[in-house]
């Protein structure tokens, strides 16, 4: 009987999914793209990509959705994809964001995969919107030659399209390369293509049906530092004593083409500039405000070589490693600081605290492959939850400190492949009841008065030896 009951419910989920996947597929066939114009940042070890689409709904019926395409080579490395919309005049043209999600197709060509854009409206037909997207790719930039000597320049391959993959019909189409330097070894070309100095331009490309696509490599030169952290675990200790206390373990190491040969620290040293090149010795973490207490370490002590600097809008601290990176070379090290409670803790309309920090990783135009958030909460803490603009793995542990009963509630969130675009705040609410506050100063002070007690006990028994 509960299984004749269940089959109405599957077949009208199916049914719902079914026409969803045919609303999808009809949207594609009505939306078309009038222009189409893709600039591609290359400066840093982080691809950035800029797209700007301007739709037109060519069917008769409203338009609610834009798909946007991906190859399977580039899905796996995608970091961040966020869509806006423009609205207004140019002087007066105001941007708001918009719903992106991931969404599978079942007849998608070649392993593609696709991105859905929720619009603020529905276009009717022969109406016309321009998206501002912008998608950032990680471990990208292939080295080539894969090793290199301490003097050599680091040359990269990346891999494209000149043709921007897309379910839609594309009547105008440009793609811009920029890159760190004017030195690019060499590129494919696709007609009309055109190098000057540090940018390459692909199209104008007319009239090109759904799902084109043109591979290019281009070979250029790029020495910027290649920090990826393999793996970061900050712990966020709150104490309602009023103090923030943080600890972050890094695991780094240079992703670029990997050393060969012997370093020389003379040559190092005194020619910096050209031995060593695409190697780095210092890297800069932006603290919040009003930082103190900030220490950085190895496993072998304290590391003296760093300086702190620290205002109302923020702190910076610029760490050096004990050796210069080269390429394949790793350290490991850990920054810790504490922050006033008061700036990061607050208390929401429903009696709840929650905690408001930010998520990803203090230092600057770096990558991190595994990142692990813990949110120490109070002794006696309730009910954790953790609101965060992106999806996040998160689970709850237990952690024992000093005067400790029960333990210490610990709300873990993990994510991969964190690059600084994620440096977004995050809240973490809880319960809490002021008077367990009090436990652990009451446990002390009865020690005390315990241990006073038997002093003077002791002081008062005659110990003599009597006949």
């Amino acid at each position: 009987m509960g299984a004749l009951q269940g089959a109405p419910l599957a077949l009208a989920l199916s049914i719902f999914a079914f026409l969803s996947l045919l609303t999808t597929s009809f949207s594609s066939q009505q939306i078309q793209i009038l222009n189409a114009e893709r600039r591609i940042d290359l400066t840093s070890h982080i691809v950035k990509v800029f797209l700007t689409l301007k739709v037109e709904n060519a069917g008769a019926a409203p338009a609610s959705e834009v798909l946007l395409a991906f190859p399977p080579t580039q899905v796996d490395h995608l970091a961040v994809v966020k869509a806006q919309a423009a609205t207004g005049k140019r002087k007066k043209r105001i941007y708001m964001l918009l719903d992106v999600k991931p969404t599978e197709l079942p007849d998608a060509p070649n392993g593609a995969k696709y991105f859905i854009i929720s619009l603020l409206s529905p276009l009717n037909s022969g109406e016309t919107a321009t998206l501002e997207v912008l998608y950032l790719l990680t471990h990208s930039l292939e080295p080539f030659p894969a090793e290199i000597s301490q003097s050599d320049l680091q040359l990269v391959y990346y891999h494209d399209s000149a043709i921007i993959l897309s379910p839609y019909h594309i009547k105008q189409q440009t793609t811009f390369i920029k890159t760190p330097t004017a030195k690019v070894e060499s590129f494919t070309r696709v007609g009309p293509t055109n190098h000057v100095s540090k940018e390459l331009k692909y199209g104008p490309y007319e009239d090109r049906p759904p799902y084109s696509f043109s591979p290019i490599i281009v070979h250029f030169e790029n020495n910027n530092p290649f920090a990826v952290v393999e793996e970061l675990v900050r712990e966020v200790e709150i104490s309602h004593w009023g103090n923030l206390q943080i600890t972050e373990q890094y695991k780094l190491v240079h992703a670029g083409a990997r050393h060969k040969g012997v370093f020389s620290r003379v040559d190092y040293q005194n020619r910096p500039s050209f031995n060593g090149v695409s190697s780095f010795k210092h890297l800069l973490a932006i603290l919040p405000p009003r930082t103190h207490s900030v220490y950085y370490r190895d496993e072998i002590g304290n590391i003296s070589s760093s300086h702190f600097r620290t205002d109302n809008r923020k702190s910076e601290l610029e760490i050096e490693p004990r050796y210069p990176l080269f390429g394949g070379w790793k350290a490991t090290f850990v920054i810790g600081y504490g922050l006033p409670l008061q700036d990061f803790l607050f208390e929401s309309s429903d009696g709840k605290r929650y905690l408001n920090f930010s998520f990803g990783c203090p230092l600057a135009e770096t990558v991190v492959d595994k990142l692990t958030v813990k949110v120490v909460l109070p002794e006696g803490s309730k009910e954790p939850s953790a609101v965060v603009p992106f999806p996040v793995e998160q689970h709850v542990e237990t952690k024992y400190s000093y005067l400790d009963v029960v333990g210490r509630t610990v709300l873990v969130l993990e994510k991969k492949n964190v690059v600084p675009e994620h440096n977004s705040p995050f809240q973490v609410y809880y319960s809490f009841n002021q008077m367990v506050v009090l436990a652990e100063p009451l446990m002390l002070v009865s020690a005390f008065f315990f241990l006073f007690v038997a002093c003077v006990a002791y002081l008062h028994i005659d110990l003599s030896i009597h006949k």
